[in-house]
């Protein structure tokens, strides 16, 4: 069975050689971003994936049959199957996808080549829309899925799981469009935006917790968290119609 790495740096240069063995002079960029290339406490072994940028040009765009058993080996040590783009794809898409882009450019680790991410630039414009975007979809995504809980605990401890991760993305971008610039680490995201935008701290570190398995709340006790998960929520949508 293939080792699964202690700390992502373990697998920066077989992961380079391996992907240079592919795609050679066609290969631009290897980048890790999220929680990998964040502070140490974010990377779990085991459990956090390491999260690969795979830089390409066109000519290597065309070669992607010839990574699959790297994909496949690299997968058994918890990288995940990597993004893969151009440069010129990344730079047309700024617009379209500003979040994910400002995500990756503010937590990222270069590992081979050119760092594609490092200059990117965002019109305030285009995220503050996709931030509106996003936060009301989780709107309809947490209401809905509320009713298709019918009242369980159990699926609602699943439901803040699945849905939290994406909310500190939009904090960065919400803290980035306020102030040009936002931390690296989930807690110190979660502090910061919520003593800027007047948000409930502890509701925010509560479902933290849940995410991280660290909480001990009872069934009742994770019905109300989520309905103030819900109202904090439903206020950010409120403020961002005013950014």
């Amino acid at each position: 069975m293939a080792k699964i790495p202690d700390q992502p740096q373990e697998v920066f240069v077989p992961l380079t050689q391996d992907y240079l063995k592919v795609f050679g002079s066609e290969l631009v960029s290897l980048i890790v971003y999220g929680s990998a290339a964040a502070a140490a406490a974010s990377y779990v072994k085991g459990k956090s994936d390491i999260n690969l940028l795979v830089v390409l040009t066109p000519a290597g765009i065309n070669k992607l049959d010839a990574a699959f058993d790297t994909v496949k080996y690299w997968k058994k040590r918890k990288v995940a199957t990597p993004l893969v783009m151009t440069k010129e794809f990344i730079e047309t898409s700024l617009d379209s996808y500003p979040i994910e882009f400002l995500n990756m450019k503010n937590s990222h680790i270069l590992v081979y080549g050119e760092n594609v991410l490092a200059n990117l630039a965002f019109q305030p414009a285009d995220l503050r829309l996709q931030i509106e975007r996003e936060i009301k979809g989780k709107i309809i995504l947490l209401t809905q899925g509320y009713l298709g809980t019918e009242g369980s605990a159990r699926a609602l401890r699943q439901l803040i799981r699945n849905s939290f991760t994406a909310f500190i993305s939009i904090f960065n971008a919400m803290l980035y469009l306020k102030q040009e610039k936002a931390p690296q680490t989930r807690r110190e995201t979660i502090k910061e935006a919520c003593n800027l935008f007047s948000l409930d701290p502890a509701v925010f570190e509560l479902c933290s917790d849940i995410k991280e398995g660290k909480d001990n709340l009872a069934g009742p006790e994770i019905i109300d968290t989520f309905k103030k998960y819900l109202h904090e929520v439903e206020k950010i949508g409120n403020i961002v119609d005013e950014l």
